[in-house]
């Protein structure tokens, strides 16, 4: 448990320190998502996702995000995913991107599952393959070149605990705290080596294992490819979480009786 609160505290000093002599703009958004993970055998299941992201709180669109995957359950506490995403970038705030684009993106991940006590966490690595358009300025006119190739790895954080109750039990209220960093590698990273940083923390309450409705405050800080510009995204989080055990349900097979000669 003591290793797990300093490799934490060690990452909110890194994103600490990376915030010196920086340009920083401060924004308004919104987001509202939904997740599902859909188990359709013992060890395999579906994750469906997607996020409507929204500028100037509600007004304008800040990303428009689809994800689906795998899962691979190796045990209650351990999982795999592998999986795909469309991610559409709007311009939008005071550090608008020079043109609306698109990314394919692959992405893998490993989540871990522990109880302390009360305390319900999550550790989730994730690696991603980003294919990102690359639209430039040619005489006054934008022009679609050959896709920019990115990798990014994620670290995340989460701690679940029971307010309303002493266990996460069916109908209890409960506090989301989590942080997530974003760390960019390989060709074309840049100036950027820390990409994001997601901190949020909101109020759920959990209708049952497999239901959940979660409103809080996310701060996103984006770090621009020029090591100089940063975006300090203050914003709305609604999230639900529905999960569907399709393997709960049986097919029944009903045989049409057959007339005798």
């Amino acid at each position: 448990m003591n290793k797990l609160i300093s490799i934490f505290f060690l990452v909110l000093c890194i994103v600490g320190g990376s915030y010196a002599q920086k340009i920083i703009s401060n924004q308004n958004n919104a987001w509202v998502l939904y997740t599902g993970n859909h188990k359709i055998s013992k060890k395999f299941g579906v994750h469906t996702e997607y996020q409507w992201r929204r500028a100037d709180f509600f007004n304008d669109w800040q990303q428009s995000l689809l994800r689906v995957g795998l899962d691979y359950y190796h045990n209650p506490n351990i999982s795999f995913t592998a999986g795909y995403a469309s991610i559409i970038s709007y311009q939008y705030g005071e550090q608008p991107i020079s043109h609306q684009s698109h990314e394919n993106r692959i992405w893998e991940q490993v989540n871990l599952k522990a109880k302390y006590g009360r305390f319900d966490m999550q550790h989730r690595y994730r690696m991603e393959q980003r294919l990102i358009d690359n639209w430039t300025n040619s005489s006054g006119a934008f022009v679609q070149g050959k896709d920019n190739y990115r990798n990014r790895v994620r670290y995340r954080m989460m701690v679940n605990i029971p307010l309303s109750r002493k266990e996460m039990a069916n109908n209890t209220l409960f506090l989301n705290v989590n942080d997530e960093v974003f760390l960019g590698f390989g060709k074309g990273v840049a100036k950027n080596v820390l990409d994001q940083n997601r901190f949020i923390a909101a109020l759920g309450w959990r209708f049952n294992p497999n239901f959940n409705i979660q409103v809080g405050y996310l701060n996103q800080m984006v770090f621009k490819s020029d090591g100089i510009k940063v975006e300090r995204n203050h914003t709305l989080w609604f999230s639900t979480t529905y999960n569907i055990d399709f393997t709960k349900f049986k097919i029944r097979c009903h045989s049409w009786p057959t007339k005798k000669p």
